[in-house]
């Protein structure tokens, strides 16, 4: 890290004398925008007003639309939380570190071999094992934007490792309740955070959170500033507000798929504090020079029950969090830059979590290091100036069983309105070594048209390997011991009926 540091602190002394040489010249250098990343932690593709929901009530991520661009195919690198994370501060596919599971709360484990020998004889496959961190020798976004000038901070959930991991570390100023949680401990105070002090006794955190990132913003109206507003919210443990709950309670689905009372309430916090953002930003008169991005991590969660009902539903899409189906990987996305971006504007272009690295770089002026890695894309073309972006792939390499969501292990890759999904295995009747869905006619992802298109499946395979091959991605290994005539003793089934996921 301190290299890192040694190298680029030549910039901030070359960055100075730009400066003092326009103000010599009597021109006043163009101010950097802020950057606000606002995330939410599982919040489906379906989960807001704007992509078709009408349970949920979200007014004001509908405000950010009609003051931007919404983006209808928006991706994240991986299904689950820690390394869409990674994914985002790298530009990279966490594959590249092997971060592939939502391991940002375990022990770190740098010299463990991460692939096994053998497997429980009801596993196909041998499946490899994750890193538990991000690691330190990554040149974050943070970084790269503090060494231009910009002031930096982390607000809210970043599970990306124990303590020598912590954003501090990695390139933010300012860190408030981030730290190794998957989830809080608590939505009301105490919080039980380390790093986020106690507030009143039942101050909710998606409030707190809130008004933490709202004086952060005061305090640095007048600098350049780097804000992630990470929000635990939507994640379990499920709790919201008692006041918002009741309200939901007594609403119904037209659409008759979303009816949990206490995820519309965690959601309607999480709106009201997208609301609060935008509103401190107009008062300061920043909105002109603040690019704000809104996304989810991972897909939304539809295992889980609360109080007899799923936490969320993702139809049409096909199955959710931790699966590599479609409610698993696409999630909504909407950036908005006053004056910059064209207002209520739509795009179905292929976007990904690792593009906003690449994309912040070219909007603050910044080129990446030299031999720095960058598998994203800039999105400034698309945003400033409407152009199309390059025809380009978009990839999930997610080699590893999730009981609870269905999911075996596999790699995709989405081309156009193809999407390949390669199953890791000798494939079955259930779960065939090779699914094809065209998203244009099948978003549900219900036709498997591997069969009809075998040169197509050719093609889009040898791409997932060269992929891998180039990422460095682990890919599992048959299991020798596999008897199929044995079952986990969790089992291996969706929650979900059969019914609704025809390919299941």
């Amino acid at each position: 890290m301190v290299g890192k540091k040694n190298i680029f602190s030549c910039l901030i002394l070359v960055s100075s004398l730009v400066f003092h040489v326009f103000s010599a010249s009597g021109n006043k250098p163009e101010r950097k925008p802020n950057i606000i990343f606002f995330l939410v932690d599982d919040m489906g593709w379906m989960d807001c007003t704007v992509n078709g929901s009408q349970y949920y009530e979200t007014p004001n991520i509908g405000r950010l639309a009609e003051s931007g661009i919404t983006f209808s195919n928006a991706y994240v690198a991986n299904p689950l939380c820690s390394p869409t994370r990674s994914s985002i501060l790298t530009g990279k596919y966490p594959e590249r570190f092997h971060l592939t599971m939502p391991a940002g709360h375990l022990p770190p484990n740098p010299d463990e071999p991460l692939m096994k020998d053998k497997a429980p004889e009801w596993n196909e496959v041998i499946c490899p094992g994750s890193r538990t961190f991000m690691p330190l020798e990554e040149f974050t976004i943070a970084e790269a934007l503090k060494n231009a000038g910009y002031t930096t901070a982390h607000i809210g959930k970043w599970h990306l490792g124990f303590e020598d991991y912590w954003p501090e570390k990695q390139g933010f100023d300012v860190n408030i309740a981030g730290g190794a949680y998957p989830g809080p401990p608590s939505y009301f105070s105490p919080y039980q955070i380390v790093t986020l002090p106690d507030g009143p006794d039942k101050e909710y955190v998606t409030d707190r959170l809130t008004n933490e990132a709202l004086q952060y913003i005061q305090k640095n109206k007048d600098t350049t500033f780097y804000l992630n507003m990470w929000h635990y919210a939507v994640h379990a443990p499920y709790q919201g507000q008692n006041n918002i709950i009741e309200k939901y309670s007594k609403k119904t689905d037209p659409r008759g798929k979303q009816d949990n009372a206490i995820m519309g309430a965690m959601i309607e916090s999480m709106d009201k504090s997208l609301g609060r953002i935008l509103d401190k930003l107009e008062e300061l008169n920043l909105s002109d020079n603040t690019i704000l991005v809104f996304f989810s991590d991972n897909g939304g969660n539809m295992y889980d029950m609360i109080n007899g009902t799923t936490a969320t539903n993702n139809f049409p899409l096909k199955m959710g969090k931790g699966n590599i189906h479609e409610g698993g990987v696409r999630v909504p996305c909407i950036i908005s830059w006053s004056g910059k971006i064209a207002q209520n504007s739509k795009s179905d272009e292929l976007i990904c979590s690792v593009d906003f690295y690449p994309t912040f770089l070219e909007i603050a002026g910044l080129k990446k290091q030299k031999g720095q890695v960058l598998d994203g894309v800039s999105l400034s073309p698309l945003l400033l100036s409407g152009k199309k972006l390059k025809s380009r792939e978009v990839y999930c390499h997610f080699p590893h069983y999730v009981q609870a969501t269905g999911n075996y292990p596999s790699s995709s890759v989405r081309q156009g309105d193809w999407k390949f999904i390669s199953v890791y295995g000798e494939g079955t009747e259930r779960t065939p070594k090779y699914e094809l869905y065209n998203l244009k006619t099948d978003i549900g992802e219900e036709y498997n048209l591997a069969d009809k298109y075998p040169e197509l499946v050719k093609k889009l395979n040898k791409l997932v390997k060269k992929h891998l091959n180039e990422t460095g991605g682990i890919i599992p290994v048959l299991n020798p011991v596999y008897n199929p005539g044995t079952q986990s003793p969790m089992g291996i089934k969706p929650i979900f009926p059969i019914e609704k996921y025809p390919s299941y």
